[in-house]
């Protein structure tokens, strides 16, 4: 792999390269449910995505690039904070985060960024008066949802009223965008943007034309029958996987077109050369749009397909070259690199993400830490009844969506005060990977626990289990493992906010 010369030097000068030159812009984009096959250049032998491939020809190839989890509310809490979401009680989609995060949104805001948020949050609600909406939470302007949204979708401007907005989803979050940059411009300040993309979460809604290009496609899967929403009553339903695959690549490429439209504007505004431009998945494909992966699981599992999603950077002033690397990174790393591109000194607290821009521009090819990926098991905290961390009224979610769960077409959050730890805390499903190896611990209905060992470069699909024959390493990554889920359940009991 050849070095960026021009990042290397930017590192090695440090805060003197700061200074000198101007700050990053930052766009930061999440598909929702997109999972690591979707994509052209991944290989896919249906999705187009034209847009995301390009990016992935000429600019950073993320080949190894995880969600923290495998799911949502969780994964978009360490997008925002650099830490595992069980360290803030979002354990699950619905759990919000606690307002004592310190987010992205603040680091930016104290070097002096415009900071604004498109799109899905669901790390709570969004309106004005919930103390972990995106205003609350750092960011200066939003037009956000409490969950996930299709055509024409309902939106709260800066926490107000939702507001129906028509149109394809992507395409009006990428309008908004645009026109935040160039606020942001005229005013002389850099900016940072996060649009979470609704697509292509189900029930799945697509443009004629986009559908046009997967017409073929419910003749080639006839006969596998797949449940998700009904578009018409909002509850469960069950249809053909070739009708719901071309609805719910439909809706992807409309997804990577918006981007297009976002790319071009920056190019052609003039503020494409110095802004960092970046995309993934928030976990890995959902089973109702699944087809298949060469990784092993999908949306909920702990195995790789469950983690594994789509990771590019397009950043010119930085990566003039096209490159592509194996090191594994986490959307837990995203707060600690722009701390260290916008010269933002790191929360004072216990961080599960890395800084990936020094190993980048050093070529490095493995990860000098693990990760780790937990599913807290929230049936032990239930048991001992918690009290609520927010009052559930500031909890309660007002974006209508197609989706009717628990008699209404809204979506609420819960977060609860940690009781003293007891050994159950530690139970969910756990890994960790350090380097070729990852060790899965998945609890069993009948007691005890199951240990798989694999070796992900020999085996990426995860279909051989190693753990009887290399005892030590199990041993080894399980004691790690330990470690670490006690510093998290330190963190769950509120010891990070005490100062």
């Amino acid at each position: 792999m050849k070095r960026p010369l021009l990042l290397l030097a930017f590192y090695s000068l440090g805060s003197a390269a700061l200074a000198a030159e101007p700050l990053p812009n930052v766009i930061l984009m999440m598909g929702d449910d997109h999972g690591w096959e979707e994509t052209g250049y991944n290989g896919h032998p249906y999705v187009k995505t034209p847009v995301l491939d390009e990016m992935a020809a000429t600019g950073l190839r993320l080949d190894r690039f995880h969600s923290a989890h495998p799911s949502c509310s969780p994964t978009r809490a360490s997008f925002l904070t650099g830490r595992h979401p069980a360290r803030m009680g979002a354990f699950a989609p619905g759990w919000s985060f606690r307002p004592e995060e310190i987010t992205i949104a603040h680091l930016a805001f104290q070097a002096g960024y415009r900071c604004g948020h498109f799109g899905k949050w669901h790390v709570g609600a969004v309106k004005k008066e919930s103390p972990v909406s995106p205003l609350a939470m750092g960011f200066h302007e939003c037009l956000a949802h409490d969950n996930f949204f299709e055509l024409n979708p309902s939106f709260s401007r800066n926490g107000g009223p939702p507001e129906v907005f028509p149109g394809e989803s992507s395409a009006i979050l990428v309008d908004e965008t645009i026109r935040f940059l160039d606020r942001a411009r005229d005013e002389g300040k850099p900016f940072l943007a996060v649009i979470w993309f609704g697509s292509p979460h189900e029930p799945y809604q697509g443009l004629p034309e986009d559908l046009a290009l997967y017409d073929d496609l419910p003749a080639k899967y006839p006969d596998k029958m797949v449940k998700l929403t009904s578009n018409e009553t909002g509850g469960q339903t069950t249809r053909p996987l070739g009708d719901v695959l071309r609805e719910r690549y439909a809706e992807i490429t409309a997804m990577d077109r918006a981007i297009g439209t976002l790319r071009k504007h920056l190019a052609g505004s003039g503020l494409g050369d110095n802004t960092l431009l970046f995309y993934c998945g928030d976990n890995g494909t959902s089973p109702d749009g699944f087809r298949e992966s060469p990784h092993r699981g999908m949306k909920a599992d702990f195995y790789e397909g469950g983690t594994r999603v789509p990771g590019l950077i397009e950043w010119p002033a930085r990566f003039p070259k096209t490159i592509a690397t194996p090191l594994r990174a986490s959307t837990s790393d995203l707060l600690p690199t722009i701390a260290g591109l916008t010269g933002t000194p790191l929360p004072d607290r216990p961080l599960d993400g890395i800084d990936l821009m020094p190993l980048l521009a050093a070529g490095a090819q493995e990860r000098p830490s693990p990760l780790y990926f937990w599913g807290y098991d929230t049936r032990a905290l239930a048991t001992r009844k918690p009290e609520p961390y927010l009052d559930p009224e500031l909890q309660k979610g007002t974006t209508p969506l197609v989706k009717v769960a628990n008699g209404i077409a809204t979506r609420n959050f819960q977060n609860y005060r940690q009781p003293a730890i007891v050994e159950a805390d530690h139970g969910g499903a756990r890994s960790i990977i350090d380097g070729r190896y990852k060790l899965l611990v998945q609890d069993q209905k009948k007691g005890g626990a199951k240990r798989e060992l694999f070796d992900l470069e020999a085996d990426p699909g995860e279909k051989t289990d190693l753990a009887a024959q290399k005892p030590e390493v199990v041993e080894a990554l399980g004691v790690k493992l330990r470690e670490w889920q006690d510093s998290v359940l330190h963190s769950l009991s509120g010891a990070d906010y005490v100062k």
